[in-house]
C-alpha cells in the first residue's frame, strides 16, 4: 500500500511538470505572436500618411517607396531647373528671383552659364528689349544605369519681341546627385556638370 503511494505521488508530480511545460509553452507562443503581430501593425501604420483636408475631413493616404518615385522626381527636378532658369521676364527682380531659385538646383556649373550671360549683358538686353523668353520641356531623359545619374533635356525657347517671336532648340545634359531635401530642394537632388550642347534657331514667324 506505502509502494502504491509512492508512485501515485511520482505520477502526479510528471503529469504536474508535463502540465507546467505545455503551460510555459502556451505562454512564450501567444507572447511571440503578440510580438511579432504588434510588430507588423507598427510597420504598417508607418507606411501611412493621415492628411487634413481644410482641417475637417480625414483621409488616408498609402506612402509609396521612395526609390520608385526618384525617375519621377528626377525628371521633375530637371525640368523645374529648365523653367526656372530660362524662363525671363523683361524684369529684372523677375530674372534675379527666378535664377536664384533655380541655383538652389543646381552646383557652380549653372552658375557659371548665368554668370556668362550676365557679363556678355544677355540680362540687360532682355530687360531693355521688353523681351520675353519661355522655355517649354518636351522630354528629359534620364538614366539610371550608373551613379552619378545622367539627364539629357530636350526643350524649346521661345524669344517674344514686339515685331517677332523666334523659336530656337535647346538641348542640355547634366548630372544628377542625390541631396538633402529642403524647402529650396524639394526633390533632394543637384545638377552638376550642367552644359547646353545645342541651342540654335528654328524659325522666326513675325507678329
Amino acid at each position: 500500500m506505502e509502494f502504491k503511494s509512492l508512485k501515485n505521488i511520482e505520477t502526479s508530480f510528471r503529469q504536474i511538470r508535463l502540465f507546467a511545460i505545455v503551460f510555459i509553452c502556451l505562454c512564450a507562443g501567444i507572447t511571440i505572436y503578440s510580438v511579432w503581430n504588434a510588430f507588423s501593425y507598427a510597420e504598417a501604420q508607418r507606411q501611412k500618411i493621415y492628411v487634413l483636408d481644410q482641417g475637417k475631413s480625414l483621409m488616408l493616404a498609402l506612402s509609396q517607396d521612395m526609390d520608385q518615385n526618384r525617375p519621377v522626381e528626377a525628371r521633375d527636378h530637371v525640368t523645374r531647373f529648365h523653367e526656372l532658369f530660362f524662363t525671363l521676364s523683361p524684369d529684372r527682380e523677375a530674372i534675379e528671383t527666378n535664377i536664384t531659385r533655380a541655383l538652389f538646383l543646381a552646383d557652380r556649373s549653372a552658375y557659371n552659364y548665368y554668370q556668362d550671360m550676365q557679363e556678355k549683358g544677355y540680362f540687360n538686353r532682355i530687360v531693355s528689349g521688353n523681351i520675353q523668353q519661355v522655355v517649354q520641356v518636351d522630354s528629359v531623359a534620364c538614366s539610371f544605369a550608373s551613379y552619378p545619374y545622367t539627364a539629357v533635356t530636350y526643350a524649346r525657347q521661345r524669344i517674344i519681341r514686339s515685331s517677332n517671336v523666334t523659336e530656337r532648340s535647346l538641348v542640355t545634359r547634366c548630372n544628377l546627385i542625390n541631396s538633402v531635401r529642403s524647402d529650396n530642394n524639394p526633390h533632394g537632388f543637384t545638377i552638376e556638370k550642367f552644359e547646353i550642347i545645342e541651342n540654335k534657331d528654328l524659325r522666326v514667324l513675325d507678329r
